[in-house]
């Protein structure tokens, strides 16, 4: 299953209607969790997430509002008595502050921290690229190999079925049938998460050609000169980034409490997306990945 799950959309000051940020990846067998502010712990139970789906911890960089719920999740993990490991990825910068969260948090998981200080993979199918905010922040990039999908027909054509089937997947070849001979290429779904950031060279190198690319938008259009103050993206250029990239959909999130109704954000980005579907989110909404594409 891949599934984004969004369990709050506010920037630095929750509201009534949106809790401090908060987002789950399913992703075949791992579930990423990133960027927990507060009351993640809780927003995880009114989106039916339960502590054992999640295997990987990504935090963009260690201001309040994308980390202090880390404490409460890693706890309720422990209750949950969580037995897998949990990867937890974060800027090399805010050592200091991710120990002391952890510290609070109740012991009894296998935690293993991962910190990053430049670009690149970090696990497998996982990079970094870094942003441009007030503080070193990084964003994270989801990718699957590419592959071949087999076709049924070709391969009754050519006489080979059951555990003939994997042999030609291993070996590439079987009694002189190629595996190109019965599949076509299956191209690699992927997904960018680009936080707090201005408009950089690391965000353009996340979103492209992502299936799903998931930006803050702080701020409207009209609040440009803020958003370049405290180097976040307005609306409009996360939809510049999302059409320069090529991206298939762009969710919209982190939202300035001075926007009672995102709409209009979402227009913004809109007008600038290119061939991206925007959405621009709330809090628990589940979307689910969009369908792969095959080349043929």
């Amino acid at each position: 299953m891949r599934e984004f799950v969004v369990l709050g959309t506010a920037s630095q000051v929750p509201t009534r209607t949106r809790n401090h940020n908060g987002y789950v990846l399913h992703w075949d067998g791992e579930g990423l969790l990133f960027d927990p502010g507060e009351g993640t712990q809780r927003q995880m139970i009114q989106a039916g997430v339960s502590a054992s789906q999640i295997t990987r911890i990504c935090i963009t960089h260690v201001h309040g509002d994308h980390c202090f719920g880390l404490p409460g999740v890693l706890s309720r993990m422990a209750l949950d008595r969580v037995e897998h490991p949990i990867h937890l990825h974060y800027p090399a910068s805010g050592e200091d502050m991710i120990r002391a969260l952890v510290a609070v948090a109740s012991p009894g998981i296998d935690l293993r921290l991962h910190p990053h200080g430049g670009p690149g993979p970090i696990a497998a199918g996982l990079e970094v690229r870094p942003l441009l905010h007030r503080i070193e922040t990084y964003g994270y990039r989801v990718l699957e190999p590419e592959g071949r999908s087999l076709l049924p027909e070709r391969l009754a054509a050519a006489g080979i079925t059951g555990s003939d089937i994997s042999l030609l997947q291993r070996d590439g070849s079987l009694g002189g049938v190629r595996l190109e001979d019965v599949s076509v290429p299956r191209p690699a779904q992927s997904f960018a998460f680009v936080m707090d950031t201005a408009p950089c060279d690391g965000a353009g190198e996340l979103a492209e050609g992502v299936d799903l690319l998931v930006a803050e938008s702080t701020f409207s259009d009209d609040d440009g000169a803020l958003a370049a103050q405290y180097r976040h993206l307005t609306a409009g250029q996360a939809g510049g980034l999302a059409a320069a990239a090529e991206a298939g959909m762009l969710i919209l999130t982190h939202f300035s409490s001075r926007y009672p109704d995102v709409g209009q954000l979402g227009e913004q980005a809109r007008a600038r997306s290119g061939g991206a579907a925007v959405m621009a989110a709330n809090d628990l909404d589940r979307v689910p990945f969009p369908k792969r594409q095959r080349w043929l």
